[in-house]
């Protein structure tokens, strides 16, 4: 029988009688033989709690330096560890034979990136020798060790990648993610209610609704998946639905690519509108813009970028905490105006939604259809944005739940039109 890694997280751990009801789902899997590998995040707003005791050493000036802070990653790792450590303890109270790990004892080895750090390598002969010997392994995930012993941490949703990684590690035949929803759907359920689970999508699909800002799987973790080819299910703790599995080849969605070009749409509302005007006689305003911006680890996203008589327009999208920080946007505003000869503007009243299906660019008819079908509400697009797999738009925050639910069932998106054509 092959390995599977399973990973827990959310409200699955939030709680002790949580905690037991998984270690008793995981006990069925241990009488059967499964070997199995199993990662965990920290208890439902444990990290969030976390963070804001570091918060409160540091005064408004200084709480964005905390994410380079060493001490802040040993901090947050905790979370994890009182998990894994619970879980452990309640297996072996049913009779499991259990050990729990942290990211630097099991030799999980990262770059030395604080709060952001990527995995490099991870040794597999502990987990080797223990599941040979028939002992259930718990990880605590979102967490390794650099080459200099110290504890890193890897961003917001990093079990995931732990889960993804280990399961490439070890060659597992797949890696389940068990998160809060039952698997992925055609669009927030809460924002939709006529929103339906997806039980196929590949995993370009996959890793473009996790960067535009679906929140059931982390990006780096789907990156994996395309790396290794490691098939990802994505489950509940709390149905008996199969999930929704993320796969590499597109031939078993063939047959349904053809009837449904888009499978999913997505939003995110945590971006602001950037806007350079700058004049024509400075050259490489652009690049030297972006280059300013990556000296703050401020990361964009080109939108568009035009000519109007003289003056060059560049528009950017990037993170609104960036905008939070008065001072920050004061250095960037600075900047252009003194080495660039230009101005800076921002409008962080937008929202980006994103549709997403595989081979979205050929199908010339979907942005037509998406300006018709907002137009008709009266939702003013600002900005388009596309790819081969993507189309994204920028418009207005405050028509984020409309322009969600008049797209969903323009593109026959909605539960029962899906029902339809199956």
């Amino acid at each position: 029988m092959g390995i599977i890694v399973q990973k827990f997280g959310g409200t699955s751990v939030g709680s002790i009688k949580n905690i037991k009801n998984i270690a008793k789902q995981l006990k069925l899997f241990y009488k059967k033989k499964q070997k199995l590998i199993v990662v965990v995040s920290a208890m439902s707003g444990e990290t969030n709690r976390l963070l804001i005791l570091a918060k409160k050493l540091y005064n408004e000036q200084q709480v964005n330096n905390i994410y380079n802070n060493r001490e802040l990653d040993i901090l947050i790792s905790t979370g994890e560890q009182i998990t894994m450590s619970l879980l452990s303890m309640a297996l072996n109270m049913l009779g499991v034979k259990s050990k729990s790990y942290t990211g630097a004892q099991l030799s999980i080895f990262t770059d030395s990136v604080y709060t952001k750090a990527r995995i490099q390598h991870i040794d597999t002969s502990i987990i080797n020798k223990d599941i040979n010997n028939n002992i259930l392994v718990i990880v605590a995930g979102f967490q390794g060790i650099d080459k200099y012993g110290n504890i890193t941490t890897l961003g917001r949703g990093g079990s995931d990648t732990t889960a993804t990684a280990l399961a490439s590690a070890i060659k597992a035949d797949e890696c389940q993610i068990y998160t809060d929803v039952s698997g992925v759907y055609t669009t927030d359920p809460r924002l939709c209610n006529k929103s339906s689970l997806i039980s196929y999508i590949t995993v370009e699909e996959m890793l473009e609704l996790s960067s535009l800002g679906s929140k059931v799987l982390q990006t780096r973790s789907v990156e994996f998946a395309v790396k290794t080819n490691i098939p990802l299910r994505v489950l509940s703790i709390f149905d008996n639905n199969p999930g929704t599995l993320i796969i590499k080849k597109r031939s078993i969605l063939e047959n349904i690519i053809e009837k449904q070009v888009i499978s999913g749409i997505t939003y995110n509302c945590k971006e602001a509108k950037t806007t350079v005007f700058v004049t024509d006689v400075v050259p490489g305003a652009c690049y030297k813009f972006l280059k300013k911006l990556k000296e703050y680890n401020i990361e964009s996203n080109i939108q568009n970028k035009k000519k109007i008589q003289k003056k060059f327009v560049i528009t950017f999208t990037i993170s609104k905490d960036y905008y939070k920080t008065t001072k920050m946007y004061n250095i960037l505003q600075e900047y252009v105006c003194n080495n660039l000869g230009g101005k800076l503007s921002c409008d962080n009243k937008i929202v980006i939604i994103s549709i997403v299906g595989v081979g979205i660019n050929s199908h010339k008819y979907i942005a037509k259809k998406i300006l018709s079908n907002l137009e008709k509400t009266g939702i003013i697009l600002i900005l388009v944005s596309t790819s081969e797999i993507k189309l994204s738009i920028i418009i207005n925050e405050n028509y984020t739940a409309l322009a969600v639910k008049v797209l969903h069932t323009a593109f026959n998106l909605d539960i029962n039109s899906i029902k339809e054509e199956i």
